[in-house]
């Protein structure tokens, strides 16, 4: 293993060969994107699998999956961090505490010695934040709300130093996952003014009692800024909101947020599905109008991959980031083969019209919990076997070609 210095040059040689650099401020401020167009994908299931005995192949030689996608045209990752997996996601295997903070180290100084942009997405939570889920960590339990912006702000300060001490640096902080309605529920948490069409969210979100609003989330987000700031002083700020497709719905969030002074560089949309032909495009044309001052980039997606970075990608004054497909190796339309099959689910339907995508209501059903309805699962975490990249991986080989 290289040393720290070592490790360090390694990774702003391969930045700096990509064309990347790390953010200032003054480009950040501005909105347009610092550096080259990132094709990102989130890959933090790749620790588990090859744990269980994932091997990943293309044109029939075996190779890093890292190493795979970046000589494929990626240039950009985002890791996943829980505050403590061992009490909520990696129950499992606790000993493992899967996408904590020790194996986000792990996995991003191999991303970093890649030369890849490295991004970092912060679940306020030691099990999935999404739409339907922002739970407050154990050791968090019973905070009030000014505990809870003080240990937001020391988990993202003190989570950014030891990634930088563990040779993997974070180019890009998310400060929380798919924050539509808010962080850290109850007192985190928001009501919208308006439906989201989807009968799942709207069912789980319709009356959801006593909540904090846009204030306490605001003060929550403003929290984690400054932790990641004091920590990475030229660090981009992502948001994250789950609605790509509902303009009005990232109207009214943004707009909120922004009237709370939260300072922010650049808004993630999850892109999985649409109401109607050309809402994403109608979103991310309106955004860019309406604030000029920042960035967009898709922060997750499956199908629709050439559709998608091309709307980003074509925006004016080159305010369109990037775009990161989610756990492409074996989510929905997957980048890889297994026993001749898509190691995901394949592609899934693009009008909520033709079939709900549960991307969008991560593990909700109306009214009650999903994974409360399931029996607990046994064996190991991580999806073993034969990974082979499938043609889908041609589509990046192109758009790193025509994105140049």
């Amino acid at each position: 293993m290289p040393s720290f210095d070592r490790r360090t040059a390694l990774a702003t040689a391969g930045l700096a060969s990509l064309g990347l650099t790390l953010p200032t401020k003054a480009a950040t401020r501005r909105g347009t994107r610092p550096g080259p167009y990132l094709i990102g994908a989130d890959i933090s299931w790749i620790p588990e699998d090859e744990a269980a005995g994932a091997r990943y192949f293309v044109d029939g030689v075996q190779k890093d999956p890292i190493l795979l996608l970046r000589d494929a045209g990626f240039n950009a990752i985002r890791l996943r961090i829980f505050v403590d997996p061992a009490k909520g996601y990696a129950k499992r295997e606790p000993d493992k505490a899967w996408a904590g903070l020790a194996q986000a180290i792990m996995l991003g100084r191999r991303i970093r010695e890649a030369g890849l942009y490295l991004v970092l997405s912060f679940h306020y939570s030691d099990i999935w934040a999404d739409p339907e889920h922002q739970g407050v960590p154990a050791a968090w339990e019973g905070y009030d709300l000014g505990q809870l912006a003080k240990a937001v702000d020391t988990h993202t300060h003190d989570t950014l130093v030891a990634m930088r001490a563990g040779g993997a640096p974070v180019d890009m902080a998310v400060i929380g996952n798919e924050t539509t309605f808010g962080i850290l529920w109850p007192l985190g948490q928001v009501q919208l003014s308006t439906p989201t069409g989807n009968p799942v969210t709207d069912a789980n979100h319709a009356n959801v009692g006593a909540v904090g609003g846009f204030d306490a989330f605001a003060y929550l987000l403003r929290a984690g800024i400054a932790g990641a700031r004091r920590a990475e002083p030229a660090i981009a700020i992502q948001l994250h909101n789950h609605l790509g497709r509902h303009w009005p719905i990232v109207r009214e969030w943004t707009d909120a947020l922004v009237a709370r002074k939260v300072d922010f560089d650049v808004i993630g949309f999850s892109c999985y599905q649409q109401r109607a032909q050309g809402d994403w495009a109608t979103t991310f044309a309106q955004f860019v109008k309406r604030y000029p001052d920042k960035g967009l980039l898709v922060a997750e997606y499956s199908s629709r991959k050439r559709y998608i970075n091309d709307l980003v990608h074509a925006l004016p004054a080159r305010h369109g980031w990037g775009a990161f497909i989610w756990e492409p190796t074996r989510h929905q339309e997957a980048i890889f083969d297994q026993d001749g099959q898509n190691a995901g689910e394949g592609a899934k339907p693009d009008l909520i019209a033709q079939g709900l995508n549960s991307a969008e209501a991560p593990g909700g059903i109306a009214g009650q919990q999903a994974v409360a309805l399931q029996p607990e699962p046994t064996g190991p975490m991580g999806h073993g076997g034969d990974y082979v990249a499938n043609p889908l991986l041609d589509i990046y080989r192109q758009m790193a070609k025509d994105y140049r």
